[in-house]
């Protein structure tokens, strides 16, 4: 009898003794998670596809992010987590835990790169922006998207993504903001389709880079339409001569047009054709598609640059020549002045 209560109580010593190093042993198991890590600097760590939770344990050891690679492994095998690291490129700031660097990888908060595709190029300029970016990956698309149809706009990506996607994330940009803004078109509009807005929109964002202008040269150019006046807008000869490229001359500056590119008939040449150019002529931005679809009221139907960098705008002919006066007197001050310096 003294021998059985001797071993049951050796059996409670022994149990207690297992439970006391097993407590210990979870203390201390969570002190490690939740202790500053060794990083001194922010890091840029990657995880690639399909890159197993083992090999980006170690290389979190050996770049000196976490302690001990050990560790996560077992973290990860008690949340059963081990399937669920994403791939990506993340930030990781000094002295981060080993607990919050694994909520890193799994929460796949992954740092963002940035594109940024200006208004008013065409898609062939476009096209290039994204086919000499650095951290895209992949071709280009065998079938490359029509003029127009992409969206103008800054783009944040993951590393990895690839030069189809991102071609294709600006395509559905720009029909999602048709598909919201064409139904609350303001009535009346001498356009009758989604891709009629995209055209006019083109014409007026390669008609001024000011964004306080677009509103009155849509409206401008909505009055000429509703009255039967052709457009005659310079961008449209050049894109019907070059695509859009920059005119030279044989020395290799720029130039503007000549008087039998203006008398030249394209399907773009505004000066030429009644109505839109064929297709759009550049991307036009969501703030040019915007004013087309909701311009304000005007009765001007003419505009000149006014050598500044904005418009001069006129209701009667006889306004708009005045206005080109102007404008030829300001400019050839202007030449006076160089040759003066």
């Amino acid at each position: 009898m003294r021998f059985l209560k001797a071993l049951v109580f050796w059996l409670f010593f022994l149990a207690f003794l297992a439970g006391a190093g097993a407590a210990a042993g979870w203390v201390w198991f969570n002190n490690e998670l939740s202790r500053p890590g060794p990083l001194t600097h922010e890091a840029v760590f990657k995880v690639d596809p399909g890159e197993p939770l083992s090999a980006v344990a170690l290389r979190l050891e050996t770049d000196g992010i976490i302690h001990d690679a050990r560790l996560l492994r077992v973290k990860a095998r008690l949340d059963g987590t081990e399937l669920a690291i994403k791939s990506g490129e993340y930030i990781i700031e000094p002295e981060a835990t080993l607990r919050q660097v694994f909520s890193i990888l799994i929460e796949g908060r992954s740092v963002l790169h940035r594109i940024t595709l200006p208004e008013g190029r065409t898609t062939a300029q476009l096209l290039r922006v994204i086919e000499t970016d650095e951290i895209l990956t992949g071709d280009m698309p065998e079938v490359l998207p029509e003029e127009g149809t992409m969206l103008p706009d800054t783009y944040m990506y993951h590393r990895g993504m690839t030069r189809a996607e991102l071609i294709a994330k600006t395509q559905k940009a720009q029909a999602d903001l048709l598909e919201e803004l064409w139904p609350t078109r303001q009535e009346g509009l001498p356009i009758s389709t989604p891709q009629d807005a995209v055209i006019l929109a083109s014409v007026v964002e390669k008609e001024t880079g000011r964004a306080d202008e677009r509103p009155e040269i849509a409206a401008l150019f909505t009055t000429r339409l509703k009255r039967g006046m052709r457009l005659q807008s310079d961008p449209t000869i050049i894109y019907g001569i070059s695509k859009g490229e920059p005119l030279y001359n044989k020395a290799g500056q720029r130039r503007t047009l000549y008087r039998s590119e203006i008398d030249r008939h394209t399907e773009w040449n505004t000066y030429q054709v009644d109505g839109l150019p064929k297709t759009p002529i550049c991307n036009p931005g969501a703030d040019a598609i915007r004013a087309v679809l909701d311009p304000p009221e005007t009765e001007y139907v003419f505009f000149v640059a006014d050598g500044k960098g904005g418009h001069l705008f006129a209701k009667t002919n006889a306004e708009h020549e005045r206005n080109v006066a102007a404008y030829r007197a300001y400019e050839r001050g202007e030449i006076q002045r160089e040759r003066a310096n």
